[in-house]
């Protein structure tokens, strides 16, 4: 097979390629805009297929450059935690708590699910785990680490990996793809809309326009920018340097340590009276961040892993998008007010719930932007999906594993 090697500089005109592809497609078709599938997977998934057919009837593939896939990632998350004054965190306190019992419950009930089916089908139920939250919720992060783990006895799992991988990679085509329709059908049934514009766009007595309205014009300066991108360097350095520090007995990833120093950094500076952040450039260098990391990530997705699955396999995939569908809209809509901001946080819920936090933050964005602003989801959603349910899920996946079902 003929493959060709891309550099960064090709990558990166590919990516936006990508962006500007999912544009216009979702100008083309209706249903696309109606349903606010986002950008980057309407022009990733579309990307994938036409290079998995060129792989398989002209032997012919390219293989990008991933040196920009982890700091645009961990930019944004950086951009997500200096976003996040504790001010706000307290406006969105009680909602936080609701939100993060709904979410712990579907991390159980995903398991138990993908466990259960694996039995009645009669295979490993290792591979129940690995389409249930290790590579739903968890990511294709936490799927390495877990196969890693599986491979070796008393699981002996072989092919975790390629199972984990190939789940993770469903999720997040899926769980971008579901999360709009899900939100407009809940706005839609119950004529939902967002609430007093005063008290959800102005805090600390300045409008505030984030990550919730995206394509909004903001002001930037050269100065202020080398400020802003000051921040994300220390929060990277710093984020890195903790993630590489602590134990392997304590590991999280790289990207919760990052967004946990943009947190420090941003109140610190704060409490001292040192710096004030510039919310609406933050939000400009996350979104762009955003939008290039979920182009490349699906750009780059082997969909012929996803042809290869087991029946088995496929059948619990599909169960697992119908009970998150299920989920959303009778349990997390409800748990969380049955108005609008629960309608999009059911749209962020789809998108880490099946596939990743920068999914679920795209989710939200196409849903504010055609609706209207939703501050609180953007202060919920994040710090749940980016940190509190990697702790949840690990401790999930570790009493799953107690079970009779699996090798001691």
């Amino acid at each position: 097979m003929q493959e060709i090697k891309l550099d960064i500089y090709a990558t990166l005109v590919c990516m936006v390629l990508v962006l500007l592809l999912g544009r216009y497609v979702i100008s083309k078709v209706k249903f696309l805009r109606d349903y606010d599938i986002p950008e980057p997977v309407v022009g990733g998934v579309l990307v994938a297929f036409a290079i998995m057919l060129a792989r398989q009837f002209y032997n012919f593939g390219l293989q990008f450059d991933s040196s920009l896939k982890d700091p645009l990632m961990l930019t944004f998350f950086i951009t997500i935690g200096l976003s996040a004054d504790f001010k706000s965190l307290q406006k969105g306190g009680k909602m936080l708590a609701v939100f993060l019992l709904a979410v712990a419950g579907f991390v159980v009930c995903q398991n138990a699910v993908g466990v259960s089916i694996a039995s009645l089908l009669g295979v490993n139920p290792l591979m129940g785990l690995l389409g249930g939250s290790i590579a739903l919720v968890g990511g294709h992060g936490t799927s390495a680490a877990w196969a890693n783990f599986f491979t070796q006895p008393p699981y002996n799992f072989s092919s975790s990996l390629e199972v984990g991988m190939a789940c993770a990679t469903f999720g997040l085509v899926s769980g971008g793809i579901i999360g709009g329709p899900v939100a407009k059908y809940l706005i839609s049934k119950y004529k939902l809309e967002p609430k007093d514009t005063k008290e959800k766009d102005t805090l600390e007595g300045v409008v505030s326009k984030g990550f919730e309205t995206p394509k909004e014009q903001r002001l930037i300066t050269a100065s202020s920018f080398v400020e802003t991108l000051a921040l994300i360097a220390i929060a990277l350095l710093v984020g890195t340097f903790l993630s590489h520090l602590m134990p392997k007995s304590f590991t999280l990833p790289t990207f919760v340590w990052c967004l946990f120093v943009g947190v420090i950094l941003r109140n610190t500076l704060s409490f001292f009276k040192i710096h004030s952040v510039f919310d609406r450039e933050v939000s400009v260098i996350g979104n762009v961040s955003l939008s290039l990391f979920l182009a490349y990530a699906l750009m780059s997705v082997n969909l012929l892993e996803l042809l290869k699955l087991a029946v088995p396999l496929a059948v619990i995939l599909s169960v697992q998008v119908a009970v998150m569908i299920l989920y959303v809209v009778l349990v997390t809509f409800r748990v969380c007010g049955k108005d609008y901001d629960a309608a999009v946080l059911c749209a962020g819920h789809c998108g880490f719930g099946l596939g990743a936090t920068p999914t679920a933050m795209v989710n939200m964005q196409t849903i504010t932007n055609h609706y209207g602003p939703s501050r609180v989801a953007f202060i919920v959603v994040p710090l749940v999906g980016a940190f509190f349910v990697d702790i949840i899920n690990a401790l999930a996946i570790k009493g799953f594993l107690l079970l009779p079902f699996f090798p001691s």
